[in-house]
């Protein structure tokens, strides 16, 4: 699909490095800002499919930075400008070596962990005589450490992530904080729009000052899970599937044709057509989380829209 960005491989005024994710690629600049791309590639069970998905990428840092913009007077953040559809810019930050993930339903991994008869997540009990997609009596916090490409990341507890010193005690209570203010605005969002914020996960870094500020993305359908609140109970009291608002349609697909990123497990083969009814069901995704029509941006050469905008940016 040539109207995608898989890769990028700009060289900015005062470029110092360059970092690759699974989605997005990371420019250092002079050390003071971040230019972060979000290209279209998807990712599933931490591998990176070999076709990008159309505006996904616009899709990705779009939300991110509305949701960011409509959570920055509880908790800061390091944007500082959206130069294009698929960039994002903002101060320098180190990253904490840990995702806060908080779930307030048992869904996704949490249920797959609960089937397998676990009752403790990440040293987090779960109550018993839950079924899956159940609300949690209370938000838990699940936290992951961030793997590096190619790796998968891995459940950790809040007492192993002191004991290694990944994250000191004094910091950590503000990232428990900081998520459970996250999340609370985020459902609050959500009921608005007639969803139901069922997990996320959170990445924070700080700033050379020292500060802590929420980084990455935040409530975007890659990081997040989304139920639709209508028909929410009846569904769970008939034990029926909940219709679902992220990308578990691609992992639920995935496992319907044997593939979990389990090693010997080969990705399958994704025709023109699937990749477009995902790209359909991104930008549904999309509309339904911010109440807003999408805009496709300009595809015609992307690279090239993005390198203009960006330089013009820095220029300024």
């Amino acid at each position: 699909m040539s109207n995608t960005i898989i890769d990028t491989n700009f060289k900015f005024p005062g470029q110092k490095s360059v970092y690759k994710g699974k989605v997005r690629e990371v420019y250092n600049i002079n050390d003071e800002q971040l230019v972060m791309v979000a290209t279209d590639r998807l990712s599933a069970f931490d591998v990176v499919m070999p076709k990008g998905i159309p505006y996904k990428g616009q899709i990705l840092n779009q939300i991110a930075t509305k949701m960011m913009k409509a959570t920055e007077d509880l908790v800061p953040n390091w944007l500082t400008a959206t130069p294009d559809p698929n960039v994002a810019v903002g101060h320098l930050c180190e990253p904490f070596k840990v995702e806060m993930v908080i779930r307030g339903y048992m869904s996704g991994h949490a249920a797959r962990e609960y089937k397998a008869g676990k009752r403790m997540l990440c040293g987090v009990p779960m109550p018993e005589g839950m079924k899956e997609n159940d609300k949690f009596p209370k938000p838990i916090i699940t936290p992951a450490t961030k793997a590096e490409m190619g790796n998968h990341d891995e459940d950790i507890s809040r007492e192993n992530i002191l004991k290694r010193g990944i994250v000191s005690e004094a910091d950590y209570l503000i990232l428990e904080d900081y998520t459970r203010k996250l999340f609370q605005r985020g459902s609050e969002i959500a009921a608005s729009r007639g969803l139901i914020l069922v997990d996320t996960k959170y990445e924070f870094g700080k700033t050379k000052d020292g500060k802590i500020v929420l980084i990455d993305e935040i409530h975007t359908p890659d990081s997040s899970r989304y139920f639709y609140a209508d028909g929410y109970e009846e569904r769970q009291d008939k034990a029926e599937p909940q219709k679902q608002l992220s990308k578990e349609f691609v992992r639920q697909w995935l496992i319907s044709n044997n593939f979990q990123g389990l090693e010997g497990q080969t990705v399958p083969f994704m025709s023109d057509e699937y990749i477009e009814t995902v790209s359909e069901r991104y930008i549904e995704l999309y509309e339904n989380i911010t109440g807003e029509t999408f805009v496709k941006g300009d595809v015609s050469n992307i690279q090239k829209r993005i390198e203009n905008n960006v330089l013009e940016y820095l220029k300024n």
